[in-house]
This record gives C-alpha cells, structure tokens and sequence, in this order.
C-alpha cells in the first residue's frame, strides 16, 4: 500500500494565435489553469470558443504561442511532451475499427502501446479493462453494430490500456440520447477515481455538473470562470446552469476574462464559507423571485458584485481538488488500484507485425474490399487477352522471289509492311494495356489505405505508434497483392496471348510497375486530408500515365526527356518490349513507335527509385500531423 500520488497539470498564460501580424486571431487568450488528480472537469463554453483547441494544446498536438504548459512540475514546452503512457485522448471521431470486435480492438491497442506482456497478461488486462467500462457482455460484437454510446465507453477503454495520469476527452457525449450521456459521464468519473487520474471532459452539456469537481467555462477563447461546480450559476447570476451561456453574450469576452481575473482568488479553496454563504444567499434569492415572478427571475442579470475578492487565509486545499473529505483524499488506495509504472511502447518490429495482423484480419473480413480486389484479379486481365484471343499473329515472309518483277516486290513489301504494322500495334497495345491496368489496380491499392484511417492513426501514434512500423507494415500487405495481380496478369496473358520473350522477367517488370504506382499513390494517400482527395489525385496520375508515355504518340524530345524518368508506365513498356528483342514480333513494333526503348535493366531500376521515393513519401507525410 501507498499514499495516493498526486498530478498536477498548471496552465501559465497560455495564448494561441493565428494568422499573419495583419490579421491574427486569438484561439485562446491567456489561459491560467490549475489541476491536481485524481479530478474530473467539464470544460464547456459556446461553439468555435476554444474548447478543442485547449485540449490540443495540452496533448502537444499545438503549440503555444505564448505561455507554458507544466505536467508534475515539468515544463512540457522545453523539457518534452507527456510521454505516451502518461496521456490519454479521446477525439470526438471513432478511433475502433468496425470489422474488429470490441475484444480485438482492445487488445490490439494492448499489443501497439504496451511492451512486456505476454498473452495471459494481456488477457487479464483486456478482460478487466472491458468490464470496468461495462462492455464484458458484448465483447465478442463486431464494432460496427455498437451502439453511439457503445462506442464512446469503447474509446475511452482503448485510451485505459496504459493507465494514463491524463485524460483529455472531447465532445465523448455529443450527440448521444440523455441515458447514454449520463452513463458516459458518470463512468468518466469513476475513471478518474479508480484510475487516480486528471480527466478533462470537454462537452456542450451542463447536465449531470454534480459528478464534475470542477468546471471550465471558455467563452471566444478567454477563461470565463474556472470553479467547482457548485458555484457555476451564483458566479454568472442565473437561475439554471442552461443560462450559462445566453449569459455570456451580454459582456465581451474581455470583460468576462477580467472579471474573472478579479474574482479567481475567492475560488482558490473549495471550503470558502464566506463564498459558501454568497452562493447559498443568491440561491435563495432566486428560489423566491422564481416563485413571485418566474420571467423576472430568468432576465436576472448580475455582477457578482457580492463575491469576496480574497481567499480565507485558513484557505490550504488545491483549488481544483475534487470534493471529498480531508480524510479520503489521504486514506491509502487500494493495491489493486495502484498505479503502475509509466509503461513502454513495444519496439519497432513488434508493432509492425501487429500492424500487419490487424490488417489482414480486417482484409479478411472486409467482403467488399475483398470482392472488389478479387474481380479486379481475375477481370482486368480478361480486358487484355480479348483482342488475341487466338495469340498474336504469326508474321509473315516476304514471298516475292528474287527475281520477281518490280510491281510484285513492290506489292509483296507492301504487305508485309501492313502486315507487320498491324501486329507491331498489336503487341504494343496489349503490352501497355496490361500496364496502365496494372497501374490502375496500383492506384486502387495504395490510394485509400492510410487516407481512410489517417484520424485512426494519429490517435495511435499520440498513443506511441512508429510511423515507420505502420508504413512497412502498409507496404508488406500491399506487397502480397501486387505479387498476385501482376503474377496472374503475366501468367494468364502469356498463356492466352502466347507472348513471346521470357516469363519471369515480363512478371518481374510487371510487379514493378504496380508496385512503382502502388508506393507512390501510398504516399499521395499519407499526404492527402481525405481517402477522396487521395483516390481523384491518383486516378489523374495513372490517367498521364498512357499520353506521357510515348507508346501511342511520340512526345517532343524537351518534353519527353523531362518527364519519362516520373512516368512508370514508360519504363515497364519498354521493358516488356525488350524482352522480345530477338524475336521478329520487336522488329514489328519498331515499325510502328519513334519512342527510343530503355534495356530492360535500366527499367528495373528505375521502377526501384519509384518504390522508394512513393514509401518515403508515405514516412514522410504519415510523420506529419493531420488531425481535423
């Protein structure tokens, strides 16, 4: 047993400003607030006032323009962010995976923020997690037949797998029915007790403010009031904590954030029997205006005026302390509720193979995406082998003997040429058919894959994700379908087509090329802000991919030497071609294309640089922060 640890999380004048010096703005304004744990507070205020913002702010997803923020007497600005295990976010987006059940989620999150534990651990772990958030009955639910309220207890037992000393959650009860909300409310205030921990709930409710030690009222990014709860409508001279809010729109919020200024020192000691008295003198007042003359009492509009402007000295409690008795706020916890060490995330290759995990099992279950992928296999090369579907034509002799007379050469050359053309622009048609194909199952591949569940992801990297284990972890996935698309496009041509020319370097350029297109769009997707973004800014690419490539018209020579080295389709065409050089069908192409072809070594390695620039570009962009 242990003395229950104390956190204290303190706001110093924190200000956030955008825009240019012309024209800034101020999210927040010189915001000055004080927190020890274990302590639940509602942080709410009017639409767009900064509620969010000061959440952001204290995860380190924003810095401040001005102020610090200080975690257990750490300035987080000059001495790090709260480690991964210290903190706790809940966003108001969902952050499960619908095709998981609640289980697999849960433990899934275990295996990516928690280092050491083996299966029987983290079994015990998930098991107790899902209980103390009342989910041990549905455990084994699919997360996309959960309930709205379901889903909120959901993410707040993802974020309790490390035990945070830190719990921001935002807008967890929006949008659900009173019953849910109330339940969300009060479990977040178990939390906060059972857990030991701070947890700041940002909300546009001011229902259920008795589970609440404290309260945070933001209005246009000023500090409005920061107090226990139980003083929330004596402050603002209100009949019911609704009126909150109308209330602040009859003073700017300057003159709000002054006046609180002025009167935050009364606030400083929960047990204030000066204020006590106040509040209980102004609740009566208004008990009897309410019973004379219910419309006067609404349009009450005060100033505070009787509040005392200094703090008891006998005044010793945390401002912010949660309001219990001296007695249980030093009494022992118990053993089970200790708090454990700050734990560590696992390392680079254990969170890459439980990536890679997660994301065959939801491949598996996802019917749509799987259908999709499975008729993209089996029908696009089915598109090739239409126009050969007795092979490629043989090509013919010349029959004119040596002899011959001029009008039969002339007329012998003349068909063989045509001849010749026609199955020259065969070949190359379908050689680059099955390329741009190929480049479009690419695009298909690679466009959504992080764009779609790029929220998802920066949650879990603010959890201690590697983004260098997530995008190997996106690449050997992909790798396993672009080696069945371009094996099973090589495979089923060849057979069908009977092209010429060796099979495993017609496959291996083939993989390139979708592997090439699939990397880059990779990267397209890690730097858009949405998975439709991400798939029209792919599809234009794949659709320069034919006219830029020089196999149906020749580009002048300034144009096509400064953008074929970008152009993927180019270089898995010439390579296709090459391989047949010792064939006649390469003398019959060569008739019908002024594009110079590239050795097919050269076109390896080319399509090599372009799996690596497109995998950089996806470390790079998933690096960079995208939240909403």
């Amino acid at each position: 047993m242990r003395v229950q640890d104390v956190r204290v999380l303190e706001l110093k004048d924190v200000t956030l400003l955008i825009g240019d010096e012309a024209d800034q703005k101020a999210l927040l304004h010189e915001a000055t607030l004080r927190f020890s744990g274990p302590h639940f507070c509602a942080i709410v205020g009017p639409s767009g006032c900064g509620k969010s913002t000061l959440l952001k702010i204290i995860a380190g997803l924003h810095e401040p323009t001005t102020g610090s923020v200080h975690w257990e007497d750490r300035d987080l600005s000059t001495e790090g962010d709260l480690a991964p295990s210290e903190i706790g976010y809940v966003p108001q987006f969902s952050i499960a995976f619908d095709h998981l059940d609640v289980w697999e989620n849960v433990e899934t999150a275990m295996r990516l923020r928690v280092r050491g534990l083996d299966a029987e651990q983290r079994s015990e772990r998930t098991e107790h997690i899902l209980h103390e958030v009342g989910l041990d009955g549905i455990m084994d639910r699919p997360v996309g037949v959960l309930s709205g309220g379901q889903k909120r207890r959901l993410s707040l037992a993802l974020e309790m797998v490390t035990s945070p000393a830190l719990m921001l959650a935002d807008e967890v009860t929006s949008g659900l029915d009173p019953k849910a909300e109330k339940e969300i409310t009060a479990l977040m205030h178990k939390i906060s007790r059972d857990e030991n921990c701070i947890v700041l709930n940002v909300t546009h409710s001011l229902s259920h403010l008795d589970l609440y030690d404290s309260i945070v009222v933001l209005h246009e990014g000023h500090i409005a009031y920061h107090g226990p709860t139980r003083y929330l409508i004596h402050y603002f001279d209100v009949a019911r904590p609704e009126e909150v809010f109308p209330r602040l729109a009859r003073k700017s919020p300057g003159s709000w954030h002054r006046s609180w200024v002025k009167h935050r020192a009364a606030y400083d000691a929960p047990a204030n029997a000066e204020l006590e008295a106040a509040a209980a003198r102004h609740e009566k007042v208004l008990a009897a205006a309410r019973a004379a003359n219910p419309v006067v009492a609404l349009e009450r509009v005060g100033d505070t005026g009787d509040l005392p402007e200094h703090p008891p000295s006998s005044g010793l409690a945390d401002p912010c302390a949660p309001a219990q008795s001296y007695e249980a706020a030093c009494s022992p916890l118990r053993e089970d509720r200790d708090r454990p060490p700050h734990h560590r995330p696992p390392g680079a290759v254990s969170q890459f193979f439980t990536l890679l995990g997660r994301r065959w099992k939801i491949f598996r279950r996802d019917k749509g995406q799987f259908w999709i992928h499975a008729a993209l296999v089996f029908g696009f090369p089915c598109l090739v082998v239409i126009f050969a579907l007795e092979g490629l034509p043989a090509i013919q002799n010349l029959d004119a003997a040596p002899g011959a007379n001029p009008l039969q050469q002339l007329v012998e050359a003349n068909r063989y040429l045509v001849q010749s053309t026609s199955v020259g622009s065969l070949v190359s048609g379908l050689v680059m058919f099955q390329v741009i194909l190929l480049t479009l199952m690419g695009a298909n591949n690679g466009a959504r894959e992080i764009a779609s569940e790029r929220l998802v992801f920066e949650k879990e990297k603010l959890g201690g994700l590697r983004p260098i284990s997530y995008v190997l972890s996106k690449a050997a996935f992909l790798f396993v379908l672009v080696a069945v698309q371009s094996a099973w496009m090589a495979l089923f041509v060849k057979l069908i087509c009977r092209f010429p020319g060796d099979l495993f370097q017609q496959a291996g350029l083939l993989f390139m090329v979708n592997a090439a297109m699939t990397s880059v769009c990779l990267g397209i997707s890690s730097l858009m802000r949405s998975a439709e973004q991400a798939s029209l800014v792919s599809v234009y690419l794949v659709g320069f991919q034919l006219p830029l490539s020089g196999a149906v018209l020749a580009l002048p020579e300034f144009l096509g030497a400064a953008s074929r080295p970008f152009i993927a389709a180019y270089w898995s065409w010439s390579g296709l071609l090459q391989t047949m050089k010792d064939t006649r069908f390469y003398e019959a192409v060569q008739t019908v294309t002024q594009t110079g072809l590239s050795p097919v070594e050269v076109c390896f390695w080319v399509l090599g640089c372009h799996v690596i620039l497109g995998l950089f570009l996806a470390w790079m962009g998933c690096k960079h922060s995208r939240w909403e």
